[in-house]
């Protein structure tokens, strides 16, 4: 089975990749790729086509993780059908989506710290330009949001 899971945030430079590419190398880490498939988009059409955000690719660089030749889309409504789950990084997220897809009919639209023991938003670098902040509250929920989605695999077997 193959888990398709699409990141999702404002304008798709700063958070929905930062949180793509932390679990595209968690996955792989856990030599799990080839049960994945993970995304990033955006709600808005203010930054289509244009690459991660320069501050957000260094702190993935830092960490050994490239982001080479992503560019920012938007959420389409064929998406909803297509993921397994649709991750937004805070509520106004989840009420873009909501609101695109007239609801959230199979319970796929989820925000991602609430994965975590702490949910919340995930911190905006954009207003605060604290990306160490986002990279963290990426990585914790990237790895709770994997272990979730290993136990239930598990159950299901």
């Amino acid at each position: 089975m193959t888990h398709k899971i699409l990141f999702v945030c404002h304008g798709n430079i700063c958070r929905s990749p930062m949180a793509e590419f932390v679990m595209k190398k968690l996955v792989a880490d856990a030599g799990l790729s080839s049960r994945f498939e993970i995304a990033s988009a955006a709600t808005s059409t203010e930054e289509i086509g244009n690459p991660v955000y320069p501050p957000a690719r260094r702190k993935l660089a830092e960490h050994g993780i490239s982001c080479s030749g992503k560019t920012a889309r938007q959420l389409t409504r064929q998406d909803y059908l297509y993921y397994d789950l649709l991750i937004g990084m805070d509520q106004w997220n989840l009420r873009n989506m909501t609101r695109m897809y007239g609801g959230d009919p199979d319970g796929k639209i989820r925000l991602l710290l609430d994965y975590t023991d702490h949910p919340r938003d995930v911190a905006d670098p954009w207003y605060t330009d604290d990306f160490d902040a986002t990279w963290r509250d990426c990585l914790n929920g990237c790895r709770c949001l994997l272990q979730d989605i290993m136990e239930q695999s598990d159950k299901v077997r």
